[in-house]
């Protein structure tokens, strides 16, 4: 059974919001740093998987890690909780390395991987011991087992469980400690489309409450209607560090035109200085010339429009443009 769409985490112990933005979504501005990446570099070999890296993650909003596969995301994620360890450079949470800190589960929560458990527990047993071991009350096991619905499953074995389900189960052991950093590294793999919208709601409401949320994911999509900022790195570096309206915007726009004199409107055009793009439906997408010069022109030449629509790009768009010379594994063409 999939919570309910409109998601409230269970707070231990402190008041509501946490320090940090509480501006609207898509203005990061005067928003409190939380975790700082300086200069982090890591080698496997003689391959360099994240090279000389350096962003800050900011509290009260969703932040989206974004890159192609093989770019870095994982090591990056996996530095940030000591579970690998730089050549070079450092990482911190609230200004201290996470080996430092003293109740770990309480400061920071991670899904890296939502199979890293035994088998053998089940998940309330998985979950009481993860507790145990950081002083978290027993009471919040119920809680984070309500809370993403796996009440009706939580005696059976984890290793049992489907990929939504085990994914669940992460996230459970994430927001255990409640802690005021999450990380989740592609947290909707194997869930429904109602699974999906429970976890986007979710996000947003933990950076609501002022707490430090950093999410990668391959589904740009998703990323459009979650995230506020995105961080994008491709083979290791980085490439942007943005409001994600302002990268969107960066990809610029574009318009769609349709004419039954579509040939002679593109050479028109062409003369004019645009770029015309010609679709398999006859329509025409044009760049480098406004749509009401796009109008001009076609009345110029006397050619009829029956449509004239700007087009603004797509997070999925701006992300390809923008990594398209920083793919490890590309496709030929």
């Amino acid at each position: 059974m999939v919570p309910d769409v409109e998601v409230s985490v269970p707070v231990r112990g402190r008041a509501q919001p946490l320090h940090g933005c509480t501006e609207p979504r898509h203005i990061v501005r005067d928003c409190r740093v939380v975790i700082e990446a300086r200069g982090l570099v890591k080698h496997y070999g003689t391959t360099i998987a994240v090279d000389d890296l350096t962003f800050s993650v900011r509290a009260g909003i969703v932040t989206g890690f974004l890159g192609p596969n093989g770019s870095g995301k994982s090591t990056t994620m996996r530095m940030m909780i000591g579970l690998d360890h730089p050549d070079a450079g450092s990482v911190t949470i609230d200004g201290l390395p996470y080996g430092e800190i003293k109740w770990p589960l309480r400061q920071v929560g991670a899904l890296l991987e939502a199979k890293a458990l035994h088998p053998g527990r089940s998940a309330r047993n998985h979950l009481r011991a993860l507790a145990a071991s950081n002083r978290i009350p027993r009471s919040r096991v119920e809680e984070m087992i309500e809370l993403v619905g796996l009440a009706t499953v939580a005696k059976k074995r984890a290793g049992g469980y489907s990929l939504g389900m085990g994914q669940r189960l992460g996230i459970a052991a994430a927001l255990l400690g409640d802690p005021e950093v999450v990380l989740f590294d592609e947290p909707v793999n194997g869930l429904d489309p109602e699974g999906i919208q429970w976890v986007r709601e979710l996000l947003r409401s933990l950076a609501k409450q002022g707490r430090t949320v950093f999410v990668s994911s391959h589904l740009m999509s998703e990323m459009a209607l979650t995230a506020d900022h995105v961080i994008v790195i491709g083979k290791g570096k980085l490439l942007e560090d943005a409001d994600i309206g302002e990268m969107i915007a960066k990809a610029g726009t574009s318009v769609l035109v349709r004419s039954p004199d579509a040939a002679r409107l593109a050479e028109a055009l062409g003369r004019s200085g645009a770029t015309v793009h010609p679709q398999a439906d006859g329509s025409l997408i044009v760049t480098e010339l406004a749509a009401a010069a796009i109008g001009e022109v076609a009345a110029r030449e006397g050619v009829v429009l029956h449509e004239l629509a700007p087009q603004q790009a797509s997070l999925e768009e701006a992300f390809m443009a923008l990594t398209k010379e920083h793919l490890e594994f590309g496709h030929s063409t």
